[in-house]
């Protein structure tokens, strides 16, 4: 039974060496507990897009395992002393981040792909955050536009232009019955 709510790769993906972990199980390990503790730590983390899809996993499935067993549960605990390297981060986890998602249906988490710096040649980088941070958005939220004064100015030329295709018809005919209610009003 696949417990995340997003789709999940069935094998790990090849991280390559970073600075300050050398290669190796041990060692990836060692890169995705840094990853997945500053996740929780800052909310928000910056990295390759490998190192973030790889750590959204980690980092889902410590929150649900945190949400469905509490703080009370052994194994959630051992899990999550193993993952997060900052024991404060456990108080964090179970006295914040539970609360905050336990109604959620959706995954906690966010990713989103960072332009290129020069297209076509690099790595391609990424920001994974948790939902509900209290960093400014990511992808800006869509204003309003309704009341800018081009666009007041645009539905009052149509409004005047609707008005005025409904009068003319009536001034041919020689009826004025609807220029003059319109007067009246």
């Amino acid at each position: 039974m696949n417990m995340f709510r997003f789709p999940v790769r069935n094998t790990p993906r090849k991280l390559k060496k970073s600075f300050g972990v050398g290669s190796g199980p041990a060692e990836r390990i060692k890169k995705l507990q840094m990853l997945v503790t500053a996740l929780i730590r800052n909310e928000r983390l910056e990295a390759k897009e490998s190192y973030c899809l790889e750590t959204r996993g980690y980092a889902e499935q410590l929150i649900q395992i945190a949400i469905r067993n509490g703080d009370r549960h052994a194994e959630t605990m051992e899990k999550a002393d193993y993952w997060l390297l900052e024991k404060d981060l456990v108080h964090k986890l179970f006295k914040v981040l539970v609360p905050r998602y336990q109604n959620y249906t959706t995954a906690f988490t966010d990713y989103h792909f960072l332009p290129k710096k020069v297209p076509g040649s690099g790595v391609q980088m990424g920001i994974l955050e948790l939902k509900g941070n209290p960093w400014p958005p990511v992808v800006p939220r869509q204003r309003n536009q309704k009341y800018l004064l081009t666009n007041v100015l645009i539905s009052t030329a149509k409004e005047e232009y609707r008005m005025e295709k409904k009068i003319s018809p009536d001034l041919k005919n020689g009826t004025h019955d609807k220029l003059n209610q319109l007067d009246n009003t």
